[in-house]
């Protein structure tokens, strides 16, 4: 008997369409040769259209962490000053990178569930005119909220300061448009909304941050911005691809293509309205306001009386659906509905069905959050 599939209801890696998952069956090619230089350069070409930027790209092979370490070695210094914008673990993360390289770090920091004040971002700026860059994660899957960029990069544009962006679960599902907005680095994942497997990461680079790339001094190689630039002129990568994710890369790009970006940002909004709909139906509450929450990870505050990492045990064991618990401090008290990539509505009401029989049959009572 064929097993049931699995409902994957992650942040990342997401759901792999069928014909996605064909593509990687496709034997090795030479990574110095014209058939690869075809590929890099179809598939850079429709990052950038995606991307909504005619800045420079380049497709790494890493994680996004991996992206996000590379947006900063190519543009800072030792010693620089930094201003890191955390609403939950990655940009927690983003700022340890920056720390660990050497840069003098500050912070504005939200509560859980909570996005960052523009406004608070002007004050630090206009405050001390010797930060050099500023971090932020433009949609924080930890606590599933979306902080306000558009208004974000106005300001840093306005004070003249470089913008490093950690877009790794929101551009291609959420709108971001690069160029509009004067983002420097925007870097992102294969495996989030791309629709396809964990393998490679994707930045691009502003004129901008080609100016502090002449300038910064900490050390680089593998992530080296002009080592990819200068191999990406004949079609190649430094070093060796990714090759079978370039294929599933490819082709989840040429879906998208003919999906046309409008059309899958506003499918994105309408499976977030669903799930947070659903997840009220139910007697639940979320852990952030409509107004910030991210249209690709919905966070569910613990209901009153259930533990969550037996909720989560019953509606995988009982339903083949895999959802997300919360990550550090809050291990336990929430969990994840990741909806981002490959995803329907119909996922959703499958997410919703199990997720209410599950609650049932822990004898779930409804009353919010405990």
């Amino acid at each position: 008997m064929k097993a049931q599939q699995i409902n994957l209801r992650i942040p990342g890696p997401t759901p792999v369409p069928d014909e996605v998952l064909e593509s990687m069956r496709a034997q090795m090619i030479n990574h110095r040769g014209p058939d690869f230089k075809t590929l890099i350069d179809r598939v850079t070409d429709r990052l950038m259209k995606l991307f909504q930027t005619e800045n420079e790209l380049f497709v790494l092979t890493c994680s996004g962490t991996g992206a996000m370490e590379a947006s900063i070695v190519n543009t800072l210094s030792p010693g620089d000053r930094v201003l890191a914008l955390v609403i939950g673990a990655f940009g927690q993360r983003y700022s340890e990178i920056a720390t660990a390289f050497g840069a003098e770090v500050s912070t504005i920091t939200a509560p859980y569930g909570e996005a960052i004040d523009p406004e608070d971002v002007r004050e630090a700026l206009e405050a001390d005119d010797s930060i050099k860059a500023v971090l932020v994660t433009h949609n924080e899957t930890s606590t599933g909220v979306t902080n306000d960029l558009a208004s974000i990069s106005r300001i840093v544009d306005d004070e003249d300061r470089i913008m490093l962006v950690d877009a790794i679960s929101s551009i291609g599902s959420i709108d971001l448009p690069v160029d509009a907005w004067r983002c420097d680095v925007v870097v992102t994942a294969s495996q989030k909304g791309w629709m396809s497997p964990p393998g490679l990461a994707m930045a691009s680079v502003s004129p901008r941050a080609w100016a502090a790339y002449r300038e910064a001094a900490m050390p680089r190689y593998n992530w080296d911005f002009a080592k990819a630039k200068s191999y990406l002129e004949n079609g190649q990568t430094p070093w060796t691809p990714a090759l079978s994710t370039f294929y599933a890369l490819d082709t989840g790009l040429e879906i998208m293509a003919k999906e046309g970006l409008p059309n899958i940002i506003e499918r994105h909004a309408a499976v977030t309205r669903r799930a947070r709909e659903g997840v009220r139906a139910l007697g639940l509450s979320l852990l952030a306001r409509d107004e910030v929450a991210s249209n690709t990870v919905t966070a569910i505050n613990k209901p009153e009386g259930i533990d969550v990492a037996e909720l989560l045990k019953v509606v995988r064991e009982d339903h083949n659906v895999v959802l997300a618990g919360g990550p550090g401090a809050l291990a336990g008290k929430i969990f994840r509905i990741g909806h981002l990539g490959h995803v329907t509505e119909e996922d959703i009401d499958d997410v919703l069905t199990a997720l209410g029989q599950a609650l049932e049959k822990l004898g779930y009572q409804g009353g919010g959050p405990a």
